[in-house]
């Protein structure tokens, strides 16, 4: 069981957080408890991702996914992502981001003002080294646009609505296997159905042309 404590003063009451990876693979609860004149007030939630992204060396959005209502449309995403990539974001402003720049890409993952800094860079070095074996070590913006299918779906193995779901990128590269080995047969199954139907169509504009 990994644990992570973080306190911080909220007016005049205290919250503790607590952080435990549970039996289930994959799976971060967040525990926070507030202790206000004597009572004590539980809030158990897994919601610890606001949002992930790649930008590029201009600060601007190559794939990004927000899980969280303070950025509920596109023009306020792309606010935040220009004040984060011009280093004018400040913690107060509510959340906590951590990033990791390679050639010409930046990864960015986001959490609440209250989030433990090693939990996320533990997601976002999922995130990276996932990127990482997608792009055979080629790390740069030509050979992510070409593999965005791919990245998406590593980002959805590793996050989904906030709650992490992975944080071993090996795990994840596993799961995107399969997840395509299911496609390629969905998309087979579509061809094959496909090719059932216009032979069908043939043999029956056959018989109507000999009638």
């Amino acid at each position: 069981m990994q644990k992570c404590f973080r306190s911080c003063k909220q007016r005049t009451n205290y919250a503790k957080w607590k952080y435990a990876r549970i039996k289930q693979p994959g799976t971060i609860l967040c525990l926070s408890f507030v202790v206000d004149g004597g009572k004590t007030c539980y809030d158990l939630s897994p919601k610890c991702i606001k949002g992930m992204m790649i930008l590029d060396s201009d600060g601007k959005r190559i794939l990004s996914k927000y899980y969280d209502d303070a950025f509920n449309n596109t023009k306020e995403q792309k606010a935040f992502e220009k004040k984060l990539f011009s280093k004018t974001y400040k913690a107060n402003d509510g959340f906590v981001c951590v990033y990791k720049s390679n050639v010409d890409l930046y990864f960015g993952v986001i959490g609440g003002c209250n989030e433990n800094e090693l939990i996320l860079q533990s997601v976002l070095s999922c995130f990276y080294e996932s990127v990482c074996q997608i792009l055979k070590k080629n790390v740069d913006k030509k050979n992510l646009f070409s593999n965005l299918d791919m990245i998406m779906l590593a980002m959805d193995e590793i996050c989904e609505s906030g709650i992490i779901l992975e944080v071993d990128s090996n795990n994840v590269m596993s799961r995107i296997a399969q997840r395509g080995d299911d496609l390629t047969f969905a998309e087979q199954t579509v061809a094959q159905v496909g090719l059932q139907v216009i032979q069908s169509a043939k043999e029956q504009l056959k018989w109507s042309l000999l009638k």
